[in-house]
């Protein structure tokens, strides 16, 4: 059936995920799917019971728009606890319906057209296109391999008068890296005194390796005046498909975010909201992810020491990278189509998260799997 072109399409270059395509590939073919960010192991089965305690209470209706209040009362003290900055949970704290809901609000708050918004690249491939859908233009930077970090003399280059907005990420997917106490420092440092506005996506925040410390924008009170900062309680409890997430910013800025959060959401899931609010109690189930998700890096990086990947351990989040520029010379969305479709294991390329497809014959794999997922996919990959 033909129909009538009534749309001008806004995101042209824009089509499924790569998320989507490899973990759709991998189902085809009965492959492990270490491609998407998610686990398959099952989150702690308190938090199941009281979600399900709060549905049964009759906590089933509209939340208040910014959130209850007893969960922005608990990440207030949260915050505070570990990055010495106060927020004020009636006015500084807002939960979302995850954190692309969170970067996407922020991104339309603030951007205007003609706007500039400076994304370190390989990025996640939320931010380009909220960017353009508000007018912005993308300058894109690219993080330097193999540690993945950031050239500060670039990024003074291209700071201008046009200049509203840094994107930071850390620790950041999809290379593992972390900023370091240097890197936040000169964030400050070449922000003071400008009107340009952070958004630092720290999703991963309690995901971080080998004894080093998160390095939030909250930490710096001159980055912390000018950030939104974002987090995702999918990512620390193992429940990606809940979709909730969380912002604090000042209230300056928190005011124009609920603007449009309140237009795009409105408000996010009650029992779950109230279920996590009981749930930051335990403070060690976020306080110990660290040390469980390092055990799960080193044993899936000591399961594949002796086969042809190269690597350089990861220092955050769930990814590991793999590098095979000494195996073949695909490239690597056609080496990660292949190992899904002859090897039966998905990866992500990373060509995907740069703008231009940058690639250095590198693959993503995710390693939030259970202890008998990494041993077999260690297995095959061994053998590739």
């Amino acid at each position: 059936m033909n129909y009538p072109n009534l749309i001008n399409s806004k995101l042209p270059n824009v089509g499924t995920t790569i998320f989507t395509v490899m973990s759709k590939l991998a189902a085809d073919h009965q492959a492990i799917n270490l491609s998407q960010g998610f686990p398959d192991f099952s989150c702690n089965p308190d938090l199941v019971d009281l979600v399900a305690k709060y549905m049964k209470a009759g906590n089933n209706q509209y939340a208040p728009m910014a959130g209850l209040l007893p969960l922005r009362e608990m990440l207030s003290q949260k915050t505070e606890a570990l990055y010495g900055a106060k927020y004020d949970p009636e006015t500084e704290i807002t939960i979302t319906a995850g954190a692309t809901q969170a970067i996407y609000t922020a991104i339309t708050a603030v951007i205007r057209e003609g706007d500039e918004v400076i994304v370190f690249e390989p990025a996640y491939d939320c931010y380009q296109p909220a960017i353009e859908l508000n007018g912005g233009k993308t300058v894109y930077l690219q993080l330097k391999a193999p540690n993945y970090s950031i050239d500060w003399e670039e990024v003074k280059k291209v700071m201008n008068h046009r200049t509203k907005m840094i994107i930071v990420n850390t620790p950041h997917n999809p290379t593992g890296s972390i900023m370091t106490a240097a890197d936040m420092t000169m964030l400050q440092k070449l922000t003071k005194d400008t009107d340009i506005v952070i958004i630092s996506d720290e999703v991963y925040e309690h995901i971080i390796f080998d004894g080093h410390q998160h390095q939030s924008a909250a930490r710096y009170p001159h980055l912390a005046e000018r950030s939104f900062i974002i987090s995702s309680f999918g990512k620390t409890y193992h429940t990606t498909g809940w979709k909730i997430g969380y912002c604090v910013a000042p209230q300056n800025l928190m005011n124009e975010f609920r603007k449009v959060h309140q237009f795009l959401v409105f408000s996010t899931n009650t029992p779950v909201q109230w279920a996590l609010a009981e749930f930051l109690k335990q403070k060690e189930q976020y306080l110990d992810l660290g040390k469980f998700y390092q055990n799960k890096r080193d044993l899936f990086i000591s399961l594949i020491k002796n086969s042809r990947f190269e690597l350089t351990p990861a220092a955050g989040t769930y990814f590991q990278l793999l590098n095979f520029k000494n195996m073949s010379n695909e490239k690597d969305t056609d080496f990660a189509i292949r190992l899904t479709k002859e090897f039966k294991i998905a990866s992500i390329p990373i060509s995907v998260f740069y703008h231009e497809g940058v690639d250095e014959h590198v693959l993503r794999f995710c390693f939030a799997k259970k202890e008998e997922t990494l041993e077999a996919a260690a297995a095959i990959i061994n053998k590739i």
